[in-house]
């Protein structure tokens, strides 16, 4: 069960200090936890009652002092999940941007950092576009021991001088140890902090759950969480549950195709039709990853990349985020290459997102019409 405050309650004021004393003399076996979330205008609070909370009654809840609504918690996924009868649009803000499930934001950049001239063309290009957003891969797991395992905590300093320096606000990152975070955090402090990151959780290592913990714990970064390529969509978004249970619940949930050979020619079996599954299951916001789904430049009959139609079956399905592998030289990219658009399609890519952002935004308008008519 969920107690949700009211807005910018006052924790000094008797009535939030009989709420608390009600609850510390709560049953033994119900425990509860208090969450703070602070937006630009207001900030909410939401009580978690933790434990056999069947016995409460709803209706009693909901007349203690401060208490706004009752939730019933109908799902797995306690803290991220979309429980019964809850509707609440939720989003949070960093670095001056906001991340909801009614957003959309590019993040395309360098699978795999290899050089400085490299970062710097691609973040110059994305100012040029107007993108705020970049990725940038300085740790890479590998399949294979001997590939490019990234420059790691060597490439950072010069990723975020260049990120300052060409207004990029935040950059995703994916870690894979713990020690990662501690090395982003101190080159970010070290540089005067020019920029903001988005930690990624890869697919190998979505239930990997005591990095995940560690993840968690901390909440200065948000965390880009990659579906696990061979598992159920309900396992993983009970990994991601692990993020919000350690403290951060600022997550973003990420669709980047299924490992089977059900999606030749494709690298992975694309898997964009569960957009609205996951918006509808929880409140994260959702991203898709068309260059690891498709994993090639294929070229259909009608002359659009196979890339540019699953971004465009995904914004469709109403994606909050489009995670894109562009380089300046494909063929010296030290990662996935062969995959990668090449900047002169930025615009192109771009534009072509912005017509399927505005056929989803129709479509929503359409639904709300027909609903209100019905």
């Amino acid at each position: 069960m969920i107690l949700i405050l009211e807005s910018d309650v006052d924790e000094s004021a008797g009535d939030y200090a009989q709420l608390l004393t009600f609850l510390d003399g709560m049953r033994p076996d119900i425990q509860h936890r208090m969450h703070v979330e602070q937006g630009t205008e207001k900030r909410l609070t939401e009580v978690y009652l933790i434990g056999d909370t069947s016995v409460l009654n709803a209706d009693s809840m909901r007349t203690l002092p401060c208490v706004e609504r009752v939730v019933r918690v109908s799902e797995n996924y306690r803290v991220l999940g979309r429980h019964k009868n809850d509707r609440r649009p939720t989003h949070f803000d960093y670095q001056g941007l906001r991340f909801g499930q009614d957003t959309l934001h590019v993040f395309a950049g360098l699978c795999a950092v290899d050089n400085r001239q490299h970062v710097e063309i691609m973040m110059r290009a994305l100012a040029a576009a107007g993108q705020p957003c970049t990725r940038m891969g300085a740790y890479k797991p590998r399949t294979n021991p001997y590939s490019f395992q990234g420059h790691g905590k060597e490439c950072l300093p010069f990723v975020f001088e260049l990120a300052g320096k060409h207004g990029i606000r935040v950059v995703a990152m994916e870690v894979t140890h713990e020690n990662h975070v501690d090395e982003i955090d101190e080159a970010l402090e070290a540089s005067g902090r020019p920029t903001g990151v988005i930690l990624q959780i890869g697919t190998r290592n979505t239930q990997n759950f005591e990095l995940l913990k560690r993840v968690g714990h901390q909440t200065r970064y948000p965390v880009l969480f990659k579906r696990g390529f061979g598992i159920t969509l309900d396992e993983s978004l009970n990994a991601a549950e692990y993020l919000a249970s350690a403290g951060n619940r600022h997550v973003i949930f990420c669709l980047r195709g299924m490992k089977t050979n059900l999606g030749d020619p494709h690298r992975n079996f694309v898997d964009f039709s569960h957009v609205p599954a996951v918006k509808a299951l929880t409140r994260m916001p959702v991203c898709i990853d068309p260059s690891h789904s498709v994993g090639s430049r294929r070229v259909g009959p009608d002359g659009i990349l196979d890339t540019m139609h699953v971004t465009a079956q995904g914004i469709i399905a109403g994606a909050n985020m489009v995670l894109a592998d562009f380089h300046p030289a494909p063929a010296k990219a030290l990662v996935d290459g062969p995959q990668a658009l090449r900047l002169h399609e930025l615009e192109h890519f771009l534009e072509d997102i912005q017509i399927a952002r505005e056929a989803f935004l129709a479509r929503q308008a359409l639904a709300k019409r027909q609903s209100s008519e019905a």
